[in-house]
């Protein structure tokens, strides 16, 4: 898997288990539904900022987020 998808995955498990929408994360970001989809389904690559606000969002670290133990 390569760290796009594997970005994308925990990044989908932390909003699951938060019970946040991607809808809800989609307008905190500025962006719409669809495009945030692609974060999860690592079609796109999160930059600097969108990862330090979604862990802090989420309650992860990075650490968590790209799956290192």
């Amino acid at each position: 898997m390569d760290i796009a998808k594997k970005v994308g995955e925990n990044l989908r498990l932390a909003r699951k288990e938060k019970g946040i929408t991607q809808t809800q994360l989609a307008k905190e970001l500025k962006k719409y539904q669809p495009d945030y989809s692609e974060y999860e389904t690592g079609k796109v690559e999160l930059d600097y900022e969108k990862i330090v606000y979604l862990c802090r969002r989420l309650e992860i670290t990075p650490n968590d987020l790209f799956g290192f133990d």
